[in-house]
């Protein structure tokens, strides 16, 4: 698991956790390969690490990514990072989370925006600022009442990665019981979405790796048009 993704789990854990205990968490795509969400989440909760394949953890093996071995209106907490772009059908998983969680439920994803292809075992999608309100529209075509509460992409550390964060509540009358946002303590984010807006906090048409790009060759036009005049 990349640096931002483990920091924006933290981030999510802190804001829509507090104050509550013996919470039920089901992690979609919990092998630990390089770090896992679990060690973010409050020590008193039920966790529940669902993969394909067995490995460090996963605590339930999931024979069909899109029919979840957990039963309806489980979960207090569904989240999921670094997986979505691997699921060739992930709105059919996402349906799936909000089946699985309680009426005043979260959800919380952590998807790629940008990146190298990456197979695990198949690398299909990349996630932008409309992403979150796509997957809202989707899921209430589907019969669900689901609302998202906040997206952003988040600014790179030390890997390659911008992450798409998004957030939601399964149904829209419990979207009162979550004031507090992620985005709105940070400052190394573009592109975020609040609850009802259609607008976005500092927008960018550009992703972090084409702002670099143009900065680059800007810098290398300059240095052309130097020596030029220098010649």
């Amino acid at each position: 698991m990349h640096d931002t993704a483990l920091e924006n789990s933290k981030y999510f854990f802190n804001t829509y956790t507090q104050g509550r205990s013996g919470l039920k968490i089901i992690e979609i795509g919990s092998q630990n390969v390089s770090g896992t969400l679990r060690i973010n989440a409050p020590v008193d909760c039920e966790y529940l690490g669902l993969d394909f394949a067995e490995g460090p953890g996963v605590d339930k093996i999931v024979d069909d990514p899109y029919a979840l071995p957990v039963e309806d209106e489980f979960a207090d907490i569904v989240v999921s990072s670094s997986c979505f772009e691997h699921s060739e059908f992930f709105w059919l998983l996402f349906n799936e989370a909000q089946r699985i969680l309680k009426p005043d439920g979260l959800c919380y994803i952590n998807a790629p925006s940008n990146g190298a292809f990456h197979r695990y075992p198949v690398d299909c999608w990349r996630f932008y600022p409309d992403s979150g309100i796509a997957l809202q529209k989707w899921a209430r075509r589907c019969g669900y009442r689901t609302t998202l509460l906040e997206s952003f992409v988040t600014l790179r550390q030390n890997d390659q990665w911008n992450d798409f964060v998004a957030v939601y509540v399964k149904n829209e009358i419990y979207a009162e019981n979550y004031p507090n946002r992620i985005h709105l303590q940070r400052e190394d984010f573009m592109n975020a979405r609040n609850l009802g807006s259609t607008s976005f906090k500092k927008p960018s048409n550009l992703t972090e790796d084409q702002l670099i790009a143009k900065e680059r060759l800007e810098r290398l036009k300059q240095i052309n048009e130097m020596a030029s005049r220098g010649g």
